[in-house]
């Protein structure tokens, strides 16, 4: 899942990339509200974390930018802001969540898991692929009843996958959505980092590659149907 991180604080925004970074998150940052509203229009992200005082352009106007030019992804708002007016002129403005600073940043990771999940239709914390599973809240793979050992790529890829079960997903959608901007794998990288996770899959969950099309990932007895 690939992040934006838009926070002026550059102490802060170190903080929060480490942290998503070490829960599996591919992240990307800006640093003012300019910069902000034009990467959220031009890059695919699965979420963002937006920080409401920024320079250049607030972060309202940033989110209604990204609103009026389609992008529906989630946003968590952060601000020094405690008052109810200025939450409900953040939710008006297209936030799915709000955080008041202090905040931990594990709270930061669980509130994205948490409206991840809810972009994918999963009401559950686990999701859950034949005898595959995906622990969302502790970022855990579980294939019949054991850990799964992944790498820190196979893992982002894997949970990309497991967030649009049985949906095709095209080469360009994985890398856009699971790796950050400076990071481009080229196509030989993402075939070898699929095929590792298929055979670790062993079958128990299936990688489905459809050619020239992309891969689904679907339950053993889909894919025998």
């Amino acid at each position: 899942m690939r992040i934006l991180v838009v926070e002026d604080d550059l102490e802060l925004a170190a903080q929060l990339c480490s942290a998503l970074e070490a829960a599996g998150f591919a992240v990307d940052q800006e640093h003012d509200g300019e910069a902000a509203s034009m990467a959220g229009t031009v890059e695919v992200y699965s979420a963002a974390v937006l920080d409401l005082g920024l320079p250049r352009k607030d972060g309202l106007s940033v989110l209604r930018d990204w609103r009026e030019a389609g992008c529906t992804w989630p946003v968590l708002v952060l601000t020094a802001r405690n008052r109810w007016s200025d939450k409900v002129a953040g939710f008006n403005a297209g936030a799915d969540d709000y955080l008041t600073k202090p905040f931990l940043m594990d709270e930061v990771v669980l509130r994205l898991r948490a409206m991840l999940r809810r972009t994918a239709g999963a009401a559950s914390a686990v999701l859950r692929v034949g005898q595959l599973e995906y622990d969302v809240v502790h970022g855990r793979f579980n294939l019949q009843g054991q850990g799964l050992q992944l790498t820190a790529q196979e893992h982002k890829i894997l949970a990309f996958f497991m967030h649009h079960p049985g949906k095709l997903l095209t080469r360009s959608e994985i890398s856009e959505n699971v790796y950050a901007r400076d990071l481009d794998p080229d196509s030989n990288t993402l075939d070898v980092l699929i095929g590792r996770i298929r055979r670790k899959l062993g079958g128990a969950a299936q990688l489905v590659t459809e050619r020239g099309q992309g891969f689904r990932l679907l339950a053993s007895d889909e894919a025998a149907g």
